[in-house]
Formats: C-alpha cells, sequence, structure tokens
C-alpha cells in the first residue's frame, strides 16, 4: 500500500466524506440456501457475500473462505457491520462439510467464530504455508489441516486441489505481517474446472495459472475492496475482467463485493463497473444474490440487478 503522506491525507479525507454511499441503505435481497443434502448432482457454486463460496463438484461439498462473522476486524466497536441482516442458513444447522478451503488469514476470509462452529462437521482443512497455525491455535486437529505452498497439489477424493500464486500479503496482527502465505486456489473435477483468486492484485500469475491449468469453467475472482492507492494488493473491476480472461476461463462470478465496507468506493461500484468491464470485452458474467446457486454448465445464468434500488431490480 502506498502510505506516503499524501496518500495518507486523501484517505484520511475520503474517510469522512458525507454521502459515499459506501453501506447499502435497504436490506439486501436473501435468498434461502438449500439443505447440502438437495438433490443437485451437477457442479453448482453459491456465492454467500464477500467471498465466502460453496462448491458442489463430483459430490463434495467445498467452503471457500467461510467468513460469516459480523465484523471483518478484531475491533467490532468500530461499527464496520455486515450488510445484510440475515444469513441465508444457519451455521448449526450445516450438515457435514467436506473440505474448508482458506485463501489467507486476514479477518475478512478467516473468522474464529465461523471455524469454531464449523469445526465438527469438516472433514479437511486446505490452507497456505502457516495457515495452519491459526486453526491449531483454536483447537483444530492437526490431522485435520494440510498446507501448500504455491504450485504444491492434493489429490482429495478425486477432486484436485492446487494453491497457486496470488499477489497480496498477510497478517492478523501488528506483529506478524507476512508470516503466513497467501494464495489462490485451482479446483479441478472430473467435468469441471474452476478458479478461485482470493485476494489480488493484477499481475503476470494470472496467465501462468491460464498456462498451465486452464482453461477454467468458472472464474471467482476478487472484486471489490479497491482503491488505486493499494491496486497492487486488490484489483481494479477491469482488471477483474482481464484476469478472467488470462486464466483462460468461460464464466466469471465476481466476489469480494457486498458484504463490508472495507475500502472508500460505492458499495455498487464493483458490480456495476465489472458487468460493464465484462460487456466490453465480450466476457459471459453471472451476479448471483447471496445465497444464489448458480449451475456451472447450464443457464439460464442470474443476471438480475438486485444491488439497484427500487421497483426495477
Amino acid at each position: 500500500m502506498n502510505t506516503d503522506w499524501k496518500s495518507s491525507f486523501t484517505m484520511i479525507r475520503d474517510l469522512f466524506k458525507k454521502d459515499a454511499n459506501r453501506k447499502p441503505k435497504h436490506p439486501l435481497p436473501i435468498t434461502d440456501f438449500p439443505a447440502l443434502n438437495h438433490p443437485y448432482n451437477k457442479t453448482n457454486i453459491t456465492w454467500f457475500g464477500h467471498s465466502a463460496c460453496m462448491i458442489e463438484i463430483d459430490g463434495k461439498h467445498l467452503f471457500l473462505d467461510p467468513m460469516f462473522g459480523n465484523d471483518p476486524s478484531p475491533f467490532p466497536f468500530l461499527g464496520n457491520r455486515r450488510f445484510s441482516q440475515k444469513l441465508p442458513f444457519s451455521l448449526e444447522a450445516l450438515p457435514k462439510i467436506d473440505a474448508v478451503i482458506l485463501s489467507h488469514d486476514h479477518y475478512d476470509h478467516l473468522d474464529y467464530g465461523t471455524i469454531n462452529k464449523l469445526r465438527e462437521r469438516v472433514q479437511q482443512f486446505f490452507v497456505p504455508i502457516g495457515v495452519g497455525s491459526h486453526l491449531e491455535h483454536w483447537g483444530i486437529d492437526p490431522d485435520k489441516i494440510v498446507e501448500l505452498d504455491w504450485w504444491e497439489e492434493y489429490e482429495f477424493h478425486g477432486v484436485s486441489l492446487t494453491a497457486a500464486p496470488a499477489r497480496h500479503f498477510s497478517g492478523r496482527s501488528v506483529h506478524d505481517r507476512n508470516s503466513t502465505l497467501w494464495c489462490s486456489w485451482v479446483i479441478q473435477g472430473k467435468e469441471s474446472s474452476i478458479f478461485f483468486s482470493g485476494d489480488s492484485g493484477y499481475g503476470p500469475h494470472f496467465k501462468e495459472i491460464g498456462e498451465r491449468y486452464g482453461p477454467f469453467d468458472l472464474s471467482l475472482m476478487e472484486c471489490g475492496q479497491y482503491d488505486s492507492r493499494w491496486a497492487s494488493i486488490h484489483m481494479l473491476p477491469e482488471e477483474t475482467v482481464q484476469a478472467h480472461i488470462d486464466v483462460k476461463s468461460t464464466l466469471l462470478l465476481p466476489i469480494h463485493w457486498g458484504a463490508f465496507t472495507l475500502s472508500f468506493h460505492e458499495w455498487t461500484d464493483p458490480v456495476k463497473r465489472v458487468t460493464k468491464a465484462a460487456e466490453k470485452e465480450g466476457v459471459r458474467i453471472v451476479t448471483p444474490m447471496i445465497g444464489e446457486t448458480v449451475f456451472v454448465h447450464e443457464g439460464p445464468f442470474p443476471a438480475l440487478k438486485w444491488w439497484e434500488e427500487g421497483p426495477e431490480r
């Protein structure tokens, strides 16, 4: 991040900007997520806001960055609350989850309360190097934790998982910056291939991932919480589309937005800009409501502008 005097001053200025529209004025529409024993037998994915997603692939349920806390920081009194007033399911009611896959250890991706509620329902945790130390500290059995370095692969009940590069950073306090790894993930089943960007600035690693593992049927690409002052660690929406093209993916589902305010842009800016850029580049994009399930290989794909105010939503 650019931390020179000028950038710091402008960030303080932007923080107190009035009428910035950084949060929704009305409750967000939520679609109730079906039970995990639903009769779907085709690859599908459900987005729960921010980067939290559930993938069903080859009969396995994979939870990506399941952060369901109300506040993405160690200081909830600061008031950065989740946009939606409810979740599309109850954590306590979830049946067995085959695997939880984490991209890095920031609070908006790795949440103690969520992990604590899921711990008895999860068969295996897959994390980049070092992140397992947090889970062990929270009482997760080390035998249930698999740590991977960039480009390392793991075969999980027929599904291939690869930790791939990302351009970001890590840390949960002022003393542990970059002490653990961050990554993106390649998830490959018998008939489907999915890319999960995690958090990342734009860079040449996307093309390398595409050359090694593409093409993909779906990319879950970070799009939100960006700013030109920290573009090296979070993509701008137009870069999100380019990264999707670079990894050679067919369908784009933008993530990392719609749940929290972690930047200075309007809360709808990510989805408006990414859909415009996708249209310009001829990219097929899906924009599901929170809790809405998308089938990867068949339409119709969600395209309702649910983030807009008024009856045209």
